[in-house]
């Protein structure tokens, strides 16, 4: 199979190219910098649109950034794939192009409200892309997915690692929150799979592991890897927050966007892809996943 895929040389990218290769693919990566339309092939069977820019923690981006990378480049390649011979789009939203909070379970079925030009803009390129006449024998692929981990993950798992090789007694304990994870060998299964059976059906999925975690949960994964015994002290709550909206005033490590991030709740389903593709489970449980991605932290 011709498969393009934008963002190649991205995290997501670096671990879903291999695989995809493994599995007997011919890659194309297609840089999006510059004149992308000329470096296009003329034919391919699908196109897996991986490039974006990510959230900004800091929130230092112009809003507009986000628009013109997540919105309009994903219109303008949608519009050469829809004039292509190619059967398959598989465009990575997010999950916060539906919500930034989740009170109880995230579903496809959910009304989107993303609070951020991050989320805003990757929901209104989903529009675009539901709004366009699909032709026969093409699909479209929306896939949103949580906090994806792996083998060259720089994000907050990789923060979290840093904190817990020092040995300092975990403080956050006194939160007992949920979340659902995705690992990106997880990732890779699904999109091969959504590849490989012309049966699936276009449609927005969500992506995550099967098992939802606590950040408590996750240290002592962390703790269990390091083969040290991770301690957890559980100061409370409101001096946690007061301490940082200090840090935002102050530029401190804990801020009130990393204490979100830390020990909010967000569960995500994953029961729709699952239905789609007939599986009972993800062949990667959360635990195994995330101990394979904080194995690659100390052999980093």
């Amino acid at each position: 199979m011709q498969t393009v895929i934008t963002g190649a040389t991205g995290f997501v990218g670096q671990n879903l190219v291999p695989y995809l290769k493994q599995a007997g693919h011919d890659i194309t990566p297609l840089s999006v910098r510059g004149n992308w339309q000329q470096q296009l092939p003329a034919h391919y069977d699908a196109i897996i649109h991986l490039a974006g820019k990510a959230h900004d923690v800091k929130n230092t981006s112009e809003a507009s950034e986000y628009f013109k990378i997540n919105t309009e480049l994903t219109q303008q390649l949608f519009d050469r794939f829809l004039q292509s011979d190619a059967r398959d789009f598989i465009y990575f939203s997010s999950v916060k192009a539906a919500a930034d909070s989740v009170p109880d379970v995230l579903t496809e079925e959910v009304v989107p409200a993303p609070a951020t030009p991050y989320g805003q803009s990757k929901q209104q390129a989903e529009a675009y892309l539901l709004a366009r006449p699909l032709p026969a024998g093409k699909r479209l692929f929306i896939i949103r997915p949580c906090m994806i981990h792996g083998p060259g993950n720089k994000g907050n798992l990789n923060l979290l690692y840093k904190f817990v090789t020092k040995g300092i007694p975990y403080p956050l304990a006194a939160f007992k929150n949920k979340r659902s994870y995705l690992s990106v060998d997880n990732l890779s299964f699904v999109v091969k799979e959504l590849l490989a059976r012309p049966s699936v059906p276009s449609g927005i999925y969500n992506l995550a592991d099967d098992a939802v975690l606590s950040t408590n949960e996750l240290v002592t994964i962390i703790g269990n890897v390091l083969g040290r015994k991770q301690r957890l002290m559980a100061i409370p709550q409101g001096l946690l927050k007061a301490m940082a909206r200090v840090g935002d005033v102050l530029h401190l490590p804990l801020s009130t966007e990393k204490l979100k991030k830390l020990t909010e709740n967000y569960v995500v389903s994953n029961r729709k892809i699952k239905k789609a593709l007939n599986l009972e489970q993800l062949p990667v449980s959360a635990a195994e996943g995330l101990k394979k991605t904080i194995e690659s932290f100390r052999a980093a």
